[in-house]
């Protein structure tokens, strides 16, 4: 009789695994953070996001969210153009991309923080958490 029972919770076990297996779990967001030094009322590029495949081609770009807004400053996000040289194995490519900005008040001097979500192709997602320090002129504080 245990021998019956053993044999039901192991074939109960590899069951679960076997399912967990067809549906595997999200991975967990990856959380960066990084500062950033600007000016008063200048655009100042916070982040550049690009998808290049291993045949240096570009791939689908991420889809970017603003989840937590600044509390002095705006961010626009505008689509550019990436030119690189010896990008991984890459000699020279020329990519679609995204482009992050940060715009402060006129009269703004300080530290501003945001958070910006990144989900890429394949369903890798990163948490972006900028602290951006703008500083008048000569980059003192004042």
């Amino acid at each position: 009789m245990r021998k019956l029972l053993v044999t039901a919770v192991l074939a109960g076990s590899f069951g679960l695994h076997a399912a967990a297996a067809q549906n595997p779990p999200a991975p967990e967001a990856q959380t960066v953070e990084r500062t950033v030094k600007a000016q008063p009322n200048k655009d100042t590029q916070i982040g550049l996001y690009i998808n290049v495949r291993p045949d240096c081609t570009s791939g689908p770009l991420p889809t970017i969210r603003l989840a937590t807004s600044p509390t002095s400053g705006k961010v626009v996000v505008k689509p550019g153009k990436v030119k690189a040289t010896n990008y991984k194995a890459c000699l020279a490519l020329e990519v679609p991309a995204y482009v992050a900005f940060y715009k402060s008040p006129p009269d703004f001097v300080g530290d501003d923080t945001l958070t910006i979500e990144v989900k890429y192709p394949g369903g890798r997602t990163e948490i972006q958490k900028i602290t951006v320090n703008v500083a008048g002129a000569g980059g003192q504080k004042i």
